[in-house]
């Protein structure tokens, strides 16, 4: 399959704050990976890196052969990369198929949604993420998890080949949680790599066979869930100390 992304030596400082130290990491085209962490460990800032909204201090990134190292995110975005992010943002007042409709105007969405129409290409990824039933309605009146759907919609527009989920789970039922693991589960069933965020381990140890652990900012492991979630060190990030999970 061959590597899709390669991090080397990443590191970013804000002042005197480093929050991610010498990081590396290989994603193999068509993986679905893990990042965890605990809260503050550098996982966002990982993905900002990585997506253009932050440029490392030092190290390097390279997406499918190519170094995208302090892009423009909708550079890196034409390449094949799209995320999500934690807080749920979207174009409120406009309507559902109008928000992904805008992403399916980037010149990689044009690829697809200029052969069918963009209202066409926007309605079939609505109903992909199982919202075209309110394909008029504005987001300001769904409920959260609608939205984490949205999100992953409006970045589904730009016809991505790597996805990046940061903390999608982030605020949900355990009924919404199954929707989105359901529809997340999917979308690697159709050959998008994905790369997602969590800070629970519980939470994506039955969702991916990789994880990557950090922890202040620094790569502590890497291997199958359950692996790492009784590495010595991840206890101690996560616990203080060296009891398993249950």
């Amino acid at each position: 399959m061959g590597i899709i992304l390669e991090v080397k030596n990443l590191t970013k400082k804000f002042g005197g704050l480093t929050a991610v130290n010498d990081f590396s990491f290989e994603i193999q085209r068509g993986e679905y990976v893990g990042l965890i962490g605990p809260n503050g460990a550098g996982k966002t800032t990982v993905f900002n890196l990585i997506s253009g909204f932050e440029k490392p201090s030092s190290g390097k990134i390279r997406f499918d052969g190519i170094d995208i190292t302090g892009l423009k995110p909708y550079k890196i975005v034409n390449l094949g990369i799209a995320r999500t992010f934690q807080l749920v943002r979207s174009f409120k007042f406009l309507s559902l198929l109008d928000n992904i409709v805008i992403p399916c105007l980037s010149k990689r969405g044009k690829k697809v949604s200029k052969k069918v129409g963009a209202e066409a290409y926007a309605s079939s990824i609505l109903a992909s993420v199982g919202l075209v039933d309110r394909a008029r309605i504005p987001p300001v009146i769904l409920p959260h998890g609608d939205l984490r759907k949205l999100q992953i919609g409006k970045a589904l527009g730009t016809n991505p080949q790597f996805l990046l989920l940061d903390e999608p789970f982030s605020g949900l039922s355990h009924e919404e949680q199954e929707v989105l693991t359901e529809l997340i589960n999917k979308l690697h069933d159709d050959g998008v790599t994905i790369f997602i965020t969590g800070h629970v381990l519980r939470e994506l140890m039955t969702l991916v066979p990789r994880v990557i652990a950090m922890h202040q900012g620094k790569f502590i492991a890497d291997g199958p869930p359950q692996e790492v979630a009784n590495n010595k060190i991840v206890l101690e990030a996560y616990l203080g100390r060296g009891e398993g999970f249950a």
